[in-house]
């Protein structure tokens, strides 16, 4: 069952999004309703995950598998686990996560569940080598289009997006490029402003790393102009590209402002600063 709280969820802000689901727990709690209890707690969990707050997010992952009987409630199973898997592939403990994907999809495909199956194969996508990746993200990106369950086909843009992010990590950069344009036409498509600009910058740095950085900058400079235009809140990735795409086309003073300004944003990115050092060094030094 799909209830109501899961439309609160705002992945950009996981700690507004915990306190939105915590004021719902009184009500969970007296409901005299499990299978809600324990989902909500799922998110509880995730969200505190994307907080970086690992052991928080287990603790209450704990409390949801002292409570849980997965015949009674095999959604709110199936959420456990990709819940728990999803905290050890953010905790850095990729190899530790992938049998809760692997035990969330079996779970899944013996229920019946579409929605969460595509969800548990795109989750072992992210935590293997990119070969292997592709035919994790290949086989949900045919059930999503296979599915008759409306909320299944809505992976399409996401598994759009991932494919063409493990093409480009595989260095296939025209393949990147053809499924990051099919992305952003999905996006469109349905209205997702901000998924559409994501992609729209993924186009932007496929077209670079194919050595088209004039077609990247102009893509990059017509996002910097909708930041400014719409108010945005200042994208450091797009800083970032514009900064690449400008050194590329040796024009590196005119660099220098957008790595600096990449820098001064990604820098207090908490994934970032754990995973991406080099990298953060780099546009300090460009940007100095």
């Amino acid at each position: 069952m799909t209830y109501d709280f899961d439309k609160l969820w705002n992945y950009a802000k996981p700690a507004d999004t915990e306190l939105a689901f915590l004021e719902l727990l009184p009500k969970a709690l007296e409901s005299n309703n499990p299978d809600y209890h324990l989902q909500l707690l799922t998110q509880i969990a995730r969200a505190q995950g994307l907080q970086q707050q690992f052991d928080r997010a287990h603790h209450t992952l704990d409390e949801v598998g002292k409570l849980l009987n997965t015949a009674a409630f095999p959604v709110a199973a199936i959420r456990y686990l990709l819940e728990r898997g999803r905290v050890f592939n953010s905790s850095g403990k990729a190899a530790e996560a992938k049998p809760f994907f692997e035990q969330a999809l079996k779970l899944s495909e013996e229920t019946g569940n579409d929605f969460y199956a595509a969800d548990a194969l795109h989750m072992l996508a992210i935590v293997t080598p990119p070969d292997e990746a592709l035919q994790w993200n290949l086989k949900a990106l045919q059930l999503a289009e296979s599915s008759s369950d409306s909320r299944t086909q809505k992976w399409l843009g996401s598994l759009y997006n991932n494919i063409g992010w493990t093409y480009f990590e595989m260095a296939d950069y025209e393949k990147a490029l053809s499924l990051f344009k099919k992305c952003l036409e999905w996006n469109e498509k349905h209205h997702h402003h901000t998924e559409a600009f994501i992609a729209r910058w993924s186009v932007g740095k496929a077209l670079r790393l194919q050595n088209k950085a004039t077609d990247a900058l102009i893509m990059q400079t017509a996002l910097l102009k909708e930041m400014i235009d719409h108010n945005m809140e200042e994208d450091g990735f797009v800083f970032e590209e514009l900064a690449e795409c400008l050194l590329q086309l040796n024009r590196p003073e005119q660099a220098k402002k957008y790595f600096a300004a990449a820098y001064n944003l990604l820098s207090k990115d908490i994934w970032l600063q754990k995973n991406e050092v080099n990298r953060l060094t780099r546009l300090k030094t460009l940007g100095s």
